[in-house]
């Protein structure tokens, strides 16, 4: 049996082709992906050092089977799902053209997704910070106590790094809606 290793590694969703190159960058070093653990986990197996090319495709639910069937008669290996993210691989050796390197066939394809993460993944998190944390800063008052006072801060700073984290991946998911539009 091949030697095994798990790497962690967190990636935001709109960290997903930062994600493609590093694993691409593990299969140059000879550690093909084989299995994904939500959120942070990666496991590979070591395998001769080859060029490969890594490619995630962001649906959030179960596909059917003719989804996996199509990435395979058009060379592509599935490698797993995780938090909503299809993870699949190519040998670069099988790409002739620019195009055959790429699962979207056209920019409005890669449009629709990033629209769907939009939809899916920041959109919730809206609701959630609205309905849940603004609310919660609200209800305590300062002159309560220890509790109130540390529950207060453990608020503002929940809220700080949401409106953060928040931010950033919206501007990087807008940053590259508008790259793919200006090109087309």
């Amino acid at each position: 049996m091949a030697r095994r290793k798990t790497k962690i590694k967190f990636f935001t969703i709109a960290d997903y082709e930062e994600e493609e190159r590093w694993l691409e960058e593990e299969h140059r070093n000879g550690w093909r992906l084989v299995k994904l653990i939500p959120p942070v986990f990666f496991i590979f197996e070591e395998t001769k050092p080859e060029d490969y090319i890594y490619k995630l495709d962001y649906k959030n639910k179960e596909m059917p089977n003719d989804y996996f069937q199509m990435f395979k008669d058009y060379g592509w290996e599935y490698c797993g799902y995780s938090l909503g993210w299809n993870h699949f691989r190519k040998a670069a050796s099988q790409v002739r053209a620019e195009e055959e390197g790429e699962i979207f066939s056209d920019d409005e394809s890669k449009l629709d997704m990033i629209k769907y993460l939009m939809l899916t993944r920041l959109l919730p998190l809206l609701i959630i910070f609205f309905a849940v944390l603004v609310p919660g800063i609200g209800r305590l008052r300062l002159t309560e106590g220890f509790i109130v006072i540390l529950s207060f801060i453990i608020y503002v700073l929940a809220g700080v790094l949401y409106i953060y984290v928040f931010v950033r991946v919206g501007l990087r998911l807008w940053q590259m809606r508008n790259k793919i539009n200006n090109k087309s």
